[in-house]
């Protein structure tokens, strides 16, 4: 059973590049061998800096012999009398069999002819060599770039290729113009670490299966998990010798692999007066700039000891020389560092509020210190709704004020990173309260997927009244999404709104709060369209939509009747009380889990079907106002209506608390009796000849209908 090895000789691949381009091929190669029936034990994707390899182990010779159906030409126009005609005689040719080889058989449309052709499998080696090229053109990715005068694109120029079955270099040439680039045996080693037999010479692999351990006798470790994991546990065992532990970040870690072809961890100093920086500043250098791991005094506790790590691609005997020049770069950092934030403090961070005014936020929609007004008009309508007063109202004041100060500092504009951080910082400095300091910080959260969500009641309203001032003004400029294109990242915005309300249990009426931002925004800007404020509440239950079914995980037609379809009424209270959208849908979907939703769903479903044929109103839950009793004809009518008047009060208290549990309890009780008038010995034919009867009767269904929306529209929900 051939092995097969592919090796790409690039010049220095982007980092993003190099980890993007292994997962790629992982997908695709063994798609590809699978579409051609080429079988493997198994399939390696190795990744480097300099290089892009796969190692198919265990494949066939050559395909498996297989037979084939082809259907050709009627019948009727193959034979005439028996006799081959010459659609046949093309037919037969074209397939490369005899006439006898032809078959008769019946089809839904109709006799036709049919061959059965048997296909020799074709050599391995003739397979491998058409696919090569496809796994390379297919490779997607940022800048591709040609090079020479040709047309073939690659992020990097490719220098060489590997391409063996066991021991035999297949014949494979890569052509960009007058570049060509020609299959062999011979990879490349290491750029300083290895030293080749000759001057030109290269790593010979002998074997397809050598590859691994040829490259590292070469000072390449093309195992990308392997290399991920040396470093983690030299920058460990580095840190740890400097008495302190290493702040490795996943992301850092991923990239730092992929920079690298033979790590070495070198420790770096730096002065310790550097160390009067918030942590942040020297992080955001060290590991932003970088791409050095921090030393922490604690694993609890960001304080730094004044040293880091770097992973060198370079000799290890020369650890001093490395370390000398990181850190040389390393000291000329913060110092700038220093310099800015001593310049910064020299005044407190009010007094850097007329400078936004210098700042442009968006072209059509002014300067920063216009979106700040705006804000703090925002924060104030959430103060108002929610009805905060006193001190706490004056933090939320003054954090909305002061929370984009810090972008026109010396610090943050060489170190955008640090926007909110510096803020807080600064405040702290200037004698603002902690209150108002860590909510500048905590408006710009999350920054993402996954992010921390501001955990303080100020922090919480600024983000939201920051946030909602971005989608309103975005919105009312005619600049909304389209498909994967959101520039300004406003379905980040509504997620994080949306979020922020959910996790700290705010009773926001974002309906009505919309309305009130839209309506202010619309003061200034006579000219904004008209359905603007739709626009708003439609992306907002979009938004809703995909955070209860991806992230909360509830069933889509649960969230379909919490939220509704086409159904005014109900969207409105999903944005009025989000909070109570989210327990309902929630609720919905632990009673669809347990099974308590299959004892109440088919009459439920049942009487909301047919209540639509009537006009009975949605909301009304007061039965002696709508049924008349002395219409009744079947007993069956007056214990619907009696269990349905008992109903009320449990509604009505469910509502109240948002106790659905005693709303679907009570529910479940008069199933029974909901069946019986639809089912039962005293059933009742609800579409009555008589038109007052008939509406006596949907009216009742209507109100059952009714009380079951106080939770969920059950004519949205699919039977389990």
């Amino acid at each position: 059973m051939p092995n097969f090895l592919l090796e790409l000789g690039t010049e220095e691949l982007p980092a993003s590049f190099v980890s993007g381009s292994a997962q790629q091929w992982q997908r695709l190669v063994p798609a590809t061998l699978a579409e051609q029936s080429l079988t493997n034990d198994s399939i390696n994707v190795y990744a480097t800096p300099r290089r892009l390899a796969v190692l198919v182990k265990g494949l066939p010779v050559q395909q498996l012999d297989r037979e084939e159906e082809v259907k050709g030409p009627p019948a009727s126009s193959a034979f005439k009398d028996g006799k081959p005609t010459k659609a046949a005689e093309g037919f037969a040719k074209k397939q490369g069999v005899e006439i006898d080889a032809l078959e008769v058989r019946a089809t839904d449309k109709g006799d036709f002819v049919f061959v059965l052709k048997k296909i020799p499998g074709r050599m391995t080696a003739d397979i491998l060599t058409e696919l090569v090229p496809q796994w390379i053109n297919k490779l997607e990715g940022k800048r591709f770039m040609r090079w020479a005068d040709g047309e073939l694109k690659f992020p990097r120029p490719i220098r060489s290729m590997v391409a063996l079955l066991d021991d035999t270099v297949l014949p494979i040439t890569l052509v960009s113009g007058s570049d060509t680039v020609k299959s062999d045996r011979i990879s490349q080693g290491h750029r300083v670490l290895y030293t080749p037999p000759t001057p030109s010479g290269g790593v010979s692999i002998p074997q397809a299966e050598d590859y691994v351990e040829c490259l590292r006798a070469a000072c390449v470790e093309v195992d990308r998990t392997q290399r991920k994991n040396q470093i983690k546990a030299q920058v460990e065992a580095a840190a740890t010798k400097q008495g302190g532990y290493a702040d490795i970040t996943e992301d850092l870690l991923e990239e730092v692999t992929d920079l690298v072809e033979w790590p070495n961890a070198v420790v770096g100093k730096f002065d310790e007066e550097f160390l009067i920086l918030p942590p942040e500043v020297i992080t955001t250098i060290i590991v932003t700039n970088q791409r050095y791991f921090p030393i922490l005094k604690s694993p609890d506790y960001p304080e730094l000891l004044p040293y880091f790590i770097t992973i060198s691609n370079g000799d290890p005997a020369k650890a001093s020389i490395i370390a000398a020049g990181n850190e040389r770069v390393v000291r000329a950092r913060l110092a700038d560092g220093q310099f800015f934030y001593k310049a910064d403090l020299v005044k407190p961070l009010e007094d850097y509020l007329p400078k936004l005014a210098t700042v442009t936020f968006q072209e059509d929609l002014g300067t920063v210190r216009a979106k700040v007004d705006r804000l703090c008009k925002i924060a104030s309508l959430i103060t108002n709704q929610l009805q905060i007063t006193g001190e706490q109202q004056a933090y939320i004041a003054r954090a909305a004020l002061l929370c984009k100060a810090d972008l026109v500092t010396q610090m943050v504009y060489e170190l955008p990173e640090m926007q909110g951080i510096m803020g807080q910082k600064y405040a702290l400095a200037s004698g603002e309260s902690e209150e108002v300091a860590t909510a500048i910080f905590e408006h710009y959260l999350p920054k993402g997927a996954g992010d921390n969500l501001p955990q303080t009641l100020t922090g919480q309203i600024v983000a939201i009244a920051d946030k909602l001032d971005t989608l309103v003004s975005i919105f009312g400029l005619g600049m909304l999404p389209t498909g994967s294109s959101d520039p300004f990242a406003l379905r980040r915005a509504a997620n994080a709104i949306t979020n922020i309300i959910w996790a700290a249990q705010l009773p926001i009426n974002l309906h009505k709060l919309l309305a009130e931002v839209v309506a202010e925004f619309t003061a200034a800007r006579p000219e904004t369209p008209g359905e603007l404020l739709d626009q708003l509440y439609e992306f907002f239950l979009q938004r809703i939509r995909t955070l209860l079914q991806e992230e909360k995980n509830v069933d889509y037609d649960l969230v379909n009747a919490v939220l509704g379809e086409n159904d005014p009424e109900y969207t409105e209270r999903a944005l009025r009380d989000l909070l109570d959208a989210l327990e309902r849908a929630l609720f919905l979907q632990q009673i669809r889990n347990n099974q308590t939703l299959d004892l109440i769903y088919e009459t439920v479903n049942r009487s909301t079907r047919l209540a639509a044929q009537g006009d009975f109103d949605k909301v009304e839950l007061e039965p002696k106002t709508a049924v008349k009793p002395d219409l009744f004809q079947k007993s069956s009518e007056q214990a619907f209506y009696d269990a349905v008047v008992q109903l009320v009060p449990q509604t009505l208290l469910s509502k109240q608390t948002r106790n659905y549990q005693q709303l679907v309890d009570s529910l479940t009780e008069i199933a029974p009796t909901v069946s019986n008038f639809f089912d039962g010995p005293e059933s009742v034919l609800v579409m009555d000849s008589d038109p007052e009867i008939k509406q006596n009767r949907l009216n009742l269904l209507g109100l059952l209908r009714n009380h079951a929306r106080v939770l969920a529209d059950f004519g949205a929900i699919v039977k389990s």
